[in-house]
């Protein structure tokens, strides 16, 4: 199908050779002498884009410009004037105008124009699509490669940048054939997990990845001093790709110094993670080292009370002797009153703010409908996630620290991943009810999508028990009990969870950014 052209100009007939190199590259040209008569034309012939004069008898292009935004404000309209003076252009672009052209005009910049506010959309779907397939094979030989962690963090970059690449264009064939390689991916990552992840917890890994208990030791602790301020955001449960979903909404103020990923210790989940990343410290020697402040899965109470005094004591175990705030921002009122503080938080070294959010949306999606209709899918959700970020008292408060010129950091406890493969276990009553990992008594599993421990202490996770292990799943398979199988499995299939292993999960942001 053919672009439509509407193009009015008093003097149309001096445009003639150019509405012929328009028709000769397969455009067609409504050519119309007025702005009343343009108006006319719109009400009863479907229009792509709009070439309008701006200075026209009667009707002014500026007139007729605020009239066709009225009633077609979707259709993008070209300005084309004699004159380069600041009120008209204003006006114009006040107007919402796609572009605009100084006359005289010649067909290549028409052309240019054309090719810049129509075909973008197709020229990018064909760039993107073949850029994507030069790409696939070497991405396919990173996989099957024996990679070192910072290579996997490297692919896993790699694989989120065309995923946000490709969910702009219209071919579903090839979003398919990257969630196929990003599955292979996770599946392979998981191997490799599996095979090392005892050697770098207990440090005899030759290479081993920055985790959960060393990030704020090695990224945040050098930035301290007496004589600033710094605010330390953590993002419950945000994924990398949905770190560069929101990242458009913090540029206009803060410039991306640093931006890493490091890795969740496992399970992924915000009980062992987050306690982790507070206390400077692996899961059972929080236990064992500060018990008051830990408690097990089957203990009653919050499990992650304690994060304050924890990050307290870490603090002061490497010398810095600091004035601290932390907050945790679970709803909106909290929130307003946390930044209605700030001014006084500016006296503090650093002040962590914790934002539930997204934990919350992915629990929420699993729980009600209408959240999963809103997330169904990879995009959408980051599109859930985007949306609550640009309407969020998160980003007011990261427009007034840039005001203030207060360097932030960026992080999270662990990500989350869309789980699809049920699994079959079996477990005594005292079992958790994570989906991505269960922790008991008498756990039996016996499928490969599976990393058993049977002795949780070699992680440096607690041992409730003689006879405690883990399971976690791998890639996105899921935990599902025999008992009424069918009804859980679907259910929960399809929905977002965390515990387990994956790129999704393990992989975690930590940004510096540096106001402008």
């Amino acid at each position: 199908m053919s672009t439509t052209i509407l193009w009015a100009d008093d003097e149309i007939d001096l445009l003639k050779p150019h509405i012929l190199f328009l028709e000769r590259k397969g455009y067609e040209v409504i050519p119309t002498v007025s702005g009343n008569e343009a108006i006319e034309i719109l009400k009863n012939k479907a229009i792509d884009i709009i070439f309008l004069d701006e200075n026209m008898p009667g009707l002014s292009g500026i007139e007729t410009l605020k009239n066709i935004k009225t009633t077609h404000p979707h259709t993008p309209v070209v300005m084309i004037t004699k004159s380069e003076e600041e009120h008209i252009m204003e006006d114009a672009i006040g107007s919402n105008i796609a572009d605009y052209l100084i006359k005289p005009v010649n067909p290549n910049q028409i052309l240019l124009c054309l090719k810049k506010n129509i075909d973008t959309g197709k020229i990018v779907n064909e760039k993107s699509t073949m850029a994507y397939q030069q790409a696939f094979r070497d991405i396919a030989t990173k996989i099957s490669d024996s990679m070192s962690p910072g290579e996997w963090e490297i692919l896993y970059k790699e694989l989120v940048y065309w995923e946000l690449e490709l969910e702009k264009i219209e071919d579903s064939g090839v979003a398919n054939i990257l969630a196929d390689q990003k599955e292979e991916a996770n599946n392979r990552f998981s191997r490799f997990v599996i095979q090392n992840y005892q050697k770098w917890i207990s440090g005899t890994a030759n290479e081993k990845p920055l985790f959960s208990h060393t990030i704020l030791k090695e990224k945040l602790f050098p930035y301290l001093n007496e004589d600033k301020s710094a605010f330390l955001f953590v993002i419950d449960n945000l994924r990398y790709d949905q770190w560069k979903t929101i990242l458009p909404y913090i540029h206009p103020y803060y410039r991306v110094e640093q931006e890493d990923l490091c890795y969740s210790i496992l399970p992924t989940a915000t009980h062992y993670a987050r306690n982790a990343m507070f206390a400077g410290l692996m899961p059972s020697e929080i236990a064992k080292k500060y018990p008051r402040y830990w408690l097990n899965e089957n203990d009653e109470g919050g499990k992650n009370q304690f994060e304050h005094p924890l990050l307290e004591e870490y603090l002061k175990r490497y010398g810095k002797n600091i004035k601290t705030s932390f907050a945790k921002v679970l709803n909106m009122d909290f929130g307003k009153k946390t930044f209605d503080n700030f001014p006084n938080l500016l006296q503090n070294q650093l002040n962590v703010v914790v934002f539930n959010f997204v934990d919350m949306l992915s629990h929420a999606r699993t729980d009600v409908d209408i959240i999963r209709e809103l997330a169904n899918d990879e995009k959408s959700y980051r599109s859930v996630t985007a949306t609550w970020f640009a309407n969020s008292i998160m980003l007011d408060m990261i427009k007034y620290l840039a005001e203030k010129k207060i360097p932030i950091f960026i992080t999270t406890d662990h990500g989350t991943i869309k789980i699809e493969k049920p699994v079959k276990i079996i477990g005594d009553r005292n079992t958790n009810s994570n989906l991505r990992y269960k922790v008991g008594k008498n756990l039996d599993c016996s499928s490969k999508d599976i990393f058993e421990v049977k002795n949780p202490e070699s992680l440096f996770l607690p041992k409730e028990n003689l006879t405690s292990s883990f399971i976690f799943t791998t890639g996105n398979s899921f935990l599902a009990y025999p008992t009424n199988y069918n009804y859980y499995v679907n259910y929960y299939k399809n929905t977002f969870q965390h515990g387990g292993i994956s790129l999704e999960e393990m992989m975690i942001p930590f940004v510096k950014l540096l106001p402008k």
